[in-house]
């Protein structure tokens, strides 16, 4: 997954096995810390493991932080089948819900509309001043500048309200 050029488009660059595994290590440790963080994707009947999806806490200073951020990264073969918004609606309901937090924000690059798409599904909204530098990458970085979407907690049960289908 990390290692897929398509996959990581997006983000510093590929990542050897060493550091795959550093990330999951990292995952674990910010379970143990904060008490959730990113969730294993699955397909029942089908893929073992496709991604995943989840919250966890920046681990950089910005004018947003801090702040819990839903994000997700998944096998270039799934997607566009839903499943990232799925889990991250899952992961927002989870962080209203059960950790009873005000507000998620979400980041990326301007050009990774798949993202930003799953973001606007999500009820996300941008604010052109949020935009900001990533203060972990290098000023001269081509993916240095990112978007940033927020989603507050009556707008997310709203629009699970909307999204969800209704009994008649």
């Amino acid at each position: 997954l990390n290692a897929d050029p398509l996959v990581m488009e997006h983000f510093p660059g590929v990542m050897t096995r060493t550091e795959s595994d550093a990330l999951a290590d990292r995952i674990l440790r910010h379970f143990e810390q904060h008490g959730f963080g990113p969730w294993a994707v699955e397909i029942k009947g089908g893929a073992p493991f496709i991604g995943f999806v989840g919250l966890m806490v920046p681990r950089f200073e910005a004018h947003f932080t801090p702040c819990v951020e839903v994000g997700w990264r998944l096998a270039a073969q799934h997607w566009g089948h839903g499943y990232a918004t799925e889990g991250a609606q899952a992961a927002l309901e989870f962080a209203f819900q059960f950790l009873n937090l005000d507000e998620v924000v979400s980041m990326t690059t301007p050009g990774n509309w798949r993202s930003i798409r799953v973001m606007q599904k999500l009820g996300m909204s941008r604010k052109l001043e949020d935009d900001f530098d990533h203060p972990l990458l290098p000023d001269s970085h081509p993916l240095q500048r990112h978007f940033l979407y927020r989603i507050r907690k009556p707008e997310a049960v709203a629009n699970h309200a909307e999204s969800s289908p209704q009994k008649p």
